[in-house]
């Protein structure tokens, strides 16, 4: 991800959109020394790496007064709460998936889960991406049992069931199910089922390529530019509520 945001920047700025201020790898030779240099030298950083970043990150990019756009999933609760207290401080657009597909997606499943009983329509959602991938289930699949549950009404700790082994009993009215699919190349495929006794309704994404999601990212970054310190989403970069 951090080369294909690197030539969507370096195209965007040979266009005039942005200047390019460079990178931050952890391997010797990186276009700044520290993550601090990288921040007090740009406006806005496109963030795509590993969850035991994010408290550092959080802190450094605040203290810089810098923007953050923010991809990295599988957070911890004490991470989601260093990205909070950073956007009372700076803007920062955290999004689980920077495809505007997807986030479309995420605002019709939250509008379905709204309308249709949860005491009738089982939501299942089932995702499938590459062998490398470290969390599970993925960010994406989170976000889409989030909408669901914002749709509903509900609490998404108390309704979500990301596994099943044995015998675990029918399943129980108002539940969030997930299953994870692992292998190959697959860049991302998910899909969210609303099923009742009479009828299934199945929304599905899949996305063909990892560019889709760099230029949604930089896409956002340009956007977030200038705004206020707040926590924001794809949703606001799309004008969909």
């Amino acid at each position: 991800m951090g080369r294909l945001v690197e030539a969507e920047v370096v195209e965007s700025a040979q266009a005039g959109f942005c200047h390019y201020a460079g990178g931050f790898l952890r391997a010797p030779g990186s276009a700044f020394p520290t993550f601090e240099d990288l921040a007090a030298a740009s406006d806005v950083i496109i963030d795509f790496t590993v969850a035991a970043t994010v408290q550092h990150h959080a802190a450094a990019l605040a203290q810089a007064g810098c923007a953050w756009v923010l991809g990295t999933t599988g957070l911890s609760a004490q991470d989601q709460q260093a990205v909070g207290a950073a956007s009372q401080k700076i803007p920062v657009l955290q999004a689980a998936n920077f495809s505007p597909g997807v986030n479309l997606v995420l605002a019709l499943a939250e509008k379905l889960a709204a309308a249709l009983p949860a005491e009738t329509y089982d939501a299942e959602i089932l995702e499938m991406h590459h062998r490398q991938k470290i969390d599970a289930p993925s960010g994406t699949a989170l976000a889409l049992g989030r909408a669901v549950a914002a749709g509903r009404g509900q609490n998404p700790d108390e309704k979500f069931v990301t596994s099943r082994a044995g015998h675990t009993g029918p399943r129980q009215p108002g539940e969030i199910g997930f299953a994870t699919l692992r292998g190959g190349q697959i860049t991302g495929s998910h899909t969210l089922l609303l099923t009742a006794g009479t009828e299934q309704i199945t929304l599905t994404h899949h996305a063909f390529d990892r560019a889709i999601f760099a230029k949604g990212a930089l896409r956002a970054a340009l956007w977030l530019h200038g705004k206020p310190a707040g926590l924001y989403g794809m949703s606001d970069v799309l004008g969909v509520k």
